[in-house]
């Protein structure tokens, strides 16, 4: 059974469970939405990252989660509509490997509704009051507008002596940048925020 990890006005975030993959794959897995996260990805793919998130879970507590859209405005509630959550920096090639990362997308029919934001805002909360990271990143492209855009409005800091360039991806997102966010300022934003 899935674990609800937190709740938004709008979202469920729960635990990846088994047979989670075919429904990313069918609804998640589309070029668009892949397109900056080096392309659609076979199903074996999904299933195997499913699994080391379910490990992860198990074993340290927090994971990637999928976006469960709740009913509102004429939805009808229960779609996956995206997945976000927080895993290690895994990238051999980064130079942070380790660290608690954050990662979010959401499928296209979607875009443009506040879902991403409304979601890792959810799970930052987590992160630093659940979870205990003293920090998170998030990795990103140059071309990736939208997601740098979003980690800036989070309040996150760019780290360009994080960068670092990955071969696996197409010449425009090769260069994988970074930003940082503490816990010490997500709750001064928090305080300035409800100021």
């Amino acid at each position: 059974m899935a674990d609800i990890v937190a709740e938004t006005e709008r979202l469920v975030l729960r635990t990846i469970e088994e047979g989670d993959a075919a429904e990313q794959h069918r609804v998640l897995n589309t070029p668009a939405v892949m397109e900056r996260l080096g392309g659609v990805k076979e199903l074996h793919e999904i299933e195997a990252k499913h699994a080391r998130s379910m490990a992860l879970h198990a074993s340290e507590g927090f994971s990637f989660l999928f976006m469960i859209e709740k009913a509102h405005n004429g939805f009808s509630g229960g779609e996956m509509v995206g997945h976000c959550g927080l895993k290690r920096v895994d990238n051999p090639l980064a130079k942070n490997v380790g660290d608690h990362e954050i990662g979010w997308l959401v499928r296209e029919d979607r875009w443009r509704m506040g879902y991403a934001e409304e979601a890792v805002r959810a799970v930052l909360d987590w992160a630093f009051e659940r979870v205990g990271a003293p920090h998170v990143v998030a990795l990103t492209s140059e071309a990736n507008v939208a997601s740098w855009k979003l980690m800036e409005k989070l309040g996150m800091e760019r780290r360009r002596d994080l960068d670092f360039d990955d071969p696996a991806y197409p010449p425009e997102d090769r260069t994988t940048i970074l930003y940082s966010l503490s816990a010490e300022r997500w709750r001064e934003l928090g305080q300035e925020s409800r100021a």
